[in-house]
């Protein structure tokens, strides 16, 4: 990514949707800004029309692709609530970290394959600054069955 480009526009140019965020399904808040860092709240997997990217578990009834899938959209999750907190993805210095929670069976092994979904379109957004730190966790389960849910930290301008 050109260092003059903007991540607004670089949204833009590809043709990411970002959703209206979701709100808070329990008693939390979905951003919180610390000084010059934004924490945002695990997001799932849910796509733009409101519906879940991908339901159950890695290793049994989804598959790595339809993992990658959702984590691609939990990320895009995350970048949608960052923008309704700050107005603009430009007052982004970098994305300092990544979490990734993946509902799998105890027998599956390839988190950081999925969790690639989320880590890939992060760095397609920021470039350089997208480049993360990471976790990737597996679970026995997530809220309302998703498969993957994301959290992030972002150090802002």
């Amino acid at each position: 990514m050109p260092m003059n480009s903007s991540f607004e526009q670089r949204i833009i140019e590809l043709a990411i949707d970002l959703p209206k965020p979701p709100g808070s399904v329990a008693n939390y808040v979905a951003t919180h800004q610390v000084g010059n860092l934004l924490f945002i709240s695990g997001q799932l997997c849910v796509s733009p029309g409101g519906t879940l990217v991908a339901l159950g578990s890695l290793g049994e009834n989804v598959s790595v692709e339809d993992g990658i899938r959702a984590a691609r959209a939990a990320a895009i999750n995350v970048i949608a609530q960052a923008r309704a907190s700050l107005g603009s993805l430009d007052k982004i210095k970098r994305v300092v970290r990544l979490g990734g929670f993946i509902a799998a069976t105890s027998a599956f092994s390839e988190h950081a394959r999925v969790m690639n979904g989320a880590s890939d379109v992060i760095v397609e957004i920021f470039g350089e600054q997208g480049r993360h730190a990471r976790s990737t966790v597996g679970v026995s389960s997530l809220p309302l069955q998703a498969a993957v849910e994301v959290e992030a930290l972002f150090e802002l301008d």
